[in-house]
């Protein structure tokens, strides 16, 4: 029986081995962060330690690195209460506390009128499309392209950025708001302080000394050219499955793309059976983001870039990783396609 193929990137990436090896590591670190002993000055100097790792891999020296329970918190922190304009592709993270709707083009990309009233995402965790960030964005959802696009904060424009550690290789449950200096932020969290006073709470120690340890492996990897590897078997893949099917629609392929993400679209055939369909073959794949509780539904993603309401819920997104080797590419094309087949057989499609 063949190992199953994990191809949902987006949704979490496998935890790396640097990662385990720090949280381990800090399962012994006994102190309270705040404490002044030296047990506390230990776990501090800890989450020093990953917030610097962090900056660095994001190109954000300099600026405010505030960790949190993930993007999500980063994103309430960054956007309650402000009344930014966003876009239909941002994520619900996002979107939930923005006001104003932005225009999305039928390829993806978001006309931003107002930049320092705006939140705007780097790369859209289902198409995979990266926007063209305008200087003095107020916010940018970073949290996809954070790894996998050589990207700079300090160089970005943004004032604020969110990033997450799980789609990294590091933990579920941690992230940051990243902040440039000098910009206002009011806590959410009010308690004793901690996190410059911007997210109180005793620190997750296991959580950051994991997120500090896998951004630095993956400022290595992406430094190492391993994305431009995985952009190359993405390719492979589009090009295998296009010369046999010619009705499938490849979102976003007009546009810069992570290049591990692959959206395709077979109209009249629903992604959730092809999500099923393939998990029972072995390989792990989604009809969207992760972020919806379970929920299989037509992609606000795709509908805001003027798909219908059938053909939003007739995609799948595949996202590949390091890991990912062309014969599993092969494999996947290989067995899609027959599923493919069948579905066609069984509703009498052309």
């Amino acid at each position: 029986m063949r190992q199953r193929v994990y191809m949902d990137h987006n949704a979490t990436a496998p935890l790396r081995d640097e990662a385990r090896a720090a949280m381990i590591a800090a399962m012994d670190v006994v102190g309270n962060p705040s404490s002044v002993h030296a047990e506390g000055r230990a776990a501090k100097a800890l989450i020093e330690r990953a917030r610097a790792q962090v900056a660095a891999a994001l190109g954000a020296d300099g600026a405010d690195v505030i960790f949190t329970s993930g993007a999500t918190e980063a994103a309430a922190l960054a956007c309650a209460g402000r009344g930014f304009a966003s876009a239909p592709v941002e994520h619900e993270a996002v979107a939930a506390w923005c006001d104003g709707a932005l225009d999305v083009s039928p390829a993806g990309a978001v006309a931003v009128a107002d930049p320092a009233r705006s939140a705007l995402q780097l790369a859209n965790s289902e198409t995979g499309v990266v926007q063209d960030l305008p200087g003095d964005i107020a916010v940018c959802d970073m949290t996809q392209g954070f790894g996998k696009l050589p990207v700079a904060f300090n160089w970005s424009g943004a004032r604020m950025a969110l990033i997450s550690a799980h789609k990294l290789g590091g933990p579920k449950g941690i992230g940051a708001l990243v902040v440039r200096r000098g910009t206002d932020i009011a806590a959410q969290i009010k308690g004793g302080g901690q996190e410059m006073g911007r997210r109180s709470g005793t620190e997750n120690i296991i959580g950051v000394a994991g997120f500090g340890a896998a951004a630095e492996a993956a400022a290595r990897d992406l430094e190492a050219g391993t994305w431009d590897r995985v952009e190359k078997l993405r390719n492979i893949l589009e090009k295998t499955i296009a010369a046999a099917e010619n009705k499938t629609i490849f979102v976003g392929k007009e546009s810069r793309r992570l290049p591990n993400t692959c959206c395709m679209l077979t109209p009249g055939w629903k992604g959730e059976t092809q999500v099923m369909a393939m998990d029972l073959a072995g390989y792990a794949v989604s009809a969207g983001s992760a972020c919806s509780s379970g929920k299989v539904r037509a992609s606000a993603v795709l509908r805001a870039m003027g798909f219908g309401e059938a053909d939003a819920a007739s995609a799948i997104r595949v996202s590949l990783g390091p890991q990912t080797t062309e014969d599993e590419i092969m494999r996947f094309a290989e067995t899609w396609l027959a599923h493919l087949d069948r579905h066609r057989a069984r509703s009498g499609a052309a």
